[in-house]
């Protein structure tokens, strides 16, 4: 049996995994040219850990992952008004939590990948048809390529799902934030951050620093918007927007560069995630947004549940919907939390600044971290 999968992120490297070593005949299709190197920090737990461990990629995740001690909630001075510790949330996962680069997962999912599968870059699709018997998947001059499954695991604005399923507006849920991200290298910055996380205490926009350990550090910038509508410049946004932060943020700022991460802060959300000989996965099917967090971690753990159906059902169509039906509840308990979580992400008002400080400074009491970390869950 042969599959293709659309999209070489988390979810299509995941999916190509376990697919393999299902025993399917994998050919995996990326639209860049080569692996992204954007994407902010993430922490990787829940449901992804095992899937990654049986996948073998748990151990390169530890090695490339960091231990953050604390995140740190800073005002325009840089003075700390709050913090966050990480040691709670460790023990709530039961240690099984790493904070890694997005690139870097997927980095270590596809260093796991079996020689059989067929992983090509820089292809993008441009048409779909699918009968009874298979997909036939169109790809521009890299030609055509003939599967009996389709896996979209192409990303939020899926190309996969506008061929086959109808336009992206149908589907496309704006949480009220726009989020960029980018590395850059400032020792001076660095020296001011240390080893934590730093978030910039403010309304409406806020800052996420981290030092990593080759002494560049991590920007990630989100603010709340009425609109989905992208600027022509991101770069000018961005410096606009944040730049009367204070504290390290002009100066990191002033290292963004004219190409980077920038996107809308949104949802997928479909009645149903196959059609015919094509599935969605990951955040092509219902993505659940940086508010939820563990996006990440469904993606695999999605890709592991769809292989385990598709090998334990007598046909492709019942392995489709046996995996709708076994996953599709999980997934949707995620994009709830993200959806309420949109609400205090960024605060708007003062009070909500100040009932997320107190939140933060009670975390040590054992029912206060428990709540933060079933929030954190999508619990």
């Amino acid at each position: 049996m042969k599959a293709l999968v659309c999209g070489a992120g988390i979810a299509g490297l995941s999916a190509a995994g376990f697919l393999a070593r299902s025993g399917w005949q994998v050919t995996v299709l990326e639209q860049a040219p080569a692996p992204r190197p954007e994407g902010y920090l993430i922490d990787f737990f829940g449901p992804g850990w095992a899937a990654a461990d049986s996948l073998g990629a748990l151990e390169r995740i530890r090695e490339a992952g960091y231990a953050i001690p604390r995140v740190d909630y800073v005002g325009r001075t840089g003075r700390r008004r709050a913090s966050l510790r990480s040691a709670g949330f460790s023990r709530l996962a039961g240690g099984a939590l790493a904070s890694i680069l997005r690139p870097d997962l997927e980095q270590a999912l596809r260093g796991c990948l079996p020689d059989s599968v067929d992983l090509r870059y820089g292809i993008q699709v441009t048409a779909v048809q699918q009968d009874d018997d298979g997909v036939q998947v169109a790809a521009g001059r890299a030609g055509s390529f003939a599967a009996d499954l389709l896996v979209g695991a192409d990303g939020v604005h899926s190309a996969v799902r506008g061929l086959v399923f109808g336009p992206e507006q149908d589907y496309f849920r704006f949480l009220g934030y726009h989020v960029g991200a980018y590395l850059f290298e400032d020792a001076q910055v660095a020296a001011e951050l240390g080893n934590r996380v730093a978030v910039t205490d403010t309304r409406d926009e806020a800052m996420f620093f981290y030092r990593l350990r080759d002494g560049r550090t991590t920007a990630m910038a989100v603010h709340r918007t009425d609109s989905p509508a992208l600027p022509a410049d991101p770069r000018a946004e961005l410096r606009r927007r944040y730049g009367r932060l204070g504290w390290i943020c002009p100066a990191a700022l002033a290292h963004c560069p004219d190409r980077f991460y920038y996107d809308q802060v949104a949802q997928i959300q479909m009645p149903g995630w196959h059609a015919g000989r094509t599935v969605l996965l990951g955040d092509a099917a219902a993505a659940v947004s940086l508010l939820a967090g563990q996006g990440a971690s469904l993606a695999v753990a999605g890709a592991q549940v769809l292989a385990g159906e598709l090998a334990a059902q007598p046909d492709p169509a019942t392995g489709l919907q046996s995996f709708e039906d076994r996953w599709r509840p999980q997934v949707l308990r995620h994009q709830a939390a993200g959806r309420a979580a949109a609400k205090w992400f960024v605060p708007a008002t003062p009070l909500a600044s100040a009932v997320r400080r107190t939140l933060v400074r009670l975390s040590g009491l054992p029912a206060v971290a428990r709540l933060i970390g079933r929030t954190v869950a999508g619990q």
